[in-house]
């Protein structure tokens, strides 16, 4: 059967640390490392030039660190080559799918990634690679989910595709209220207003200010990244309304 053609045309995936680790709760768990894989190359087969942001929770999270008496500057610093490793493994599988993928760096590792330069990410997409985007933002007190807004905003992606353990924005947390309700629609407004738990604040801030969508959805069912980008409804859908 024929698939739908692509509504978005160059995307921003976030992809958590913790998801990466799978039930262990740490490190990286293979087979839904290559689930995430097989998802992302369904989608490059589209057509479609994405941009991965990382997270590093599976390695380390620079919050709950200085929680325990690191430094928090150093804490966030550690979180960010937390996100590289990450990186790393999934440009080894995406490369194994016979996908060609680059990691750019917001800290200089130049042994192992390239610098992460505006017009390089656009280029790299341009010339059909996936781009790994690892070191959050480069300085601390900035989340994973920040450096996906900012990054979709400066490389021009026309929407963040914010990939979760559940199947949208909820009112409260399903795993814990029986009572919770999903939303199909939000505006960026009602996310800032309400305090839903979906992308800390700045980043919805920068989402909203740039016109940029965000839905926010299951990566791990089968499909689901391949029916966010054709326009399909997945998830929760969040607009300027």
């Amino acid at each position: 059967m024929k698939l739908a053609s692509p509504k978005y045309t160059r995307v921003c995936l976030k992809v958590s640390g913790e998801a990466l680790a799978g039930t262990a709760g740490y490190g990286i768990d293979n087979s839904v490392l290559a689930t995430v894989v097989g998802e992302i190359v369904a989608v490059f087969e589209l057509g479609v030039q994405i941009a991965v942001v990382v997270g590093g929770g599976n390695v380390i999270r620079g919050i709950s660190a200085s929680r325990t008496g690191a430094d928090r500057a150093t804490a966030d610093y550690m979180g960010m080559l937390g996100t590289l490793i990450n990186s790393m493994a999934m440009q080894e599988a995406l490369e194994k799918r016979k996908t060609p993928a680059r990691v750019l760096t917001a800290i200089r590792v130049d042994e192992v990634a390239e610098p992460y330069l505006r017009r390089r990410a656009r280029r790299h997409l341009e010339k059909g690679r996936v781009v790994l985007l690892a070191g959050g933002t480069g300085r601390p007190f900035f989340t994973t989910d920040t450096a996906a807004a900012l990054c979709a905003a400066e490389i021009g992606c026309q929407v963040v595709l914010k990939a979760t353990k559940v199947d949208g924005v909820y009112s409260a947390d399903p795993m814990s209220d029986p009572q919770a309700v999903r939303f199909e629609t939000l505006t960026h407004r009602e996310v800032l207003q309400r305090g839903l738990q979906v992308m800390d604040a700045t980043a919805v801030s920068l989402c909203m200010d740039n016109n940029i969508p965000i839905i926010v959805f299951n990566l791990l069912t089968p499909g689901n990244l391949v029916r966010a980008v054709t326009g399909q409804q997945v998830g929760t859908v969040i607009t300027s309304g």
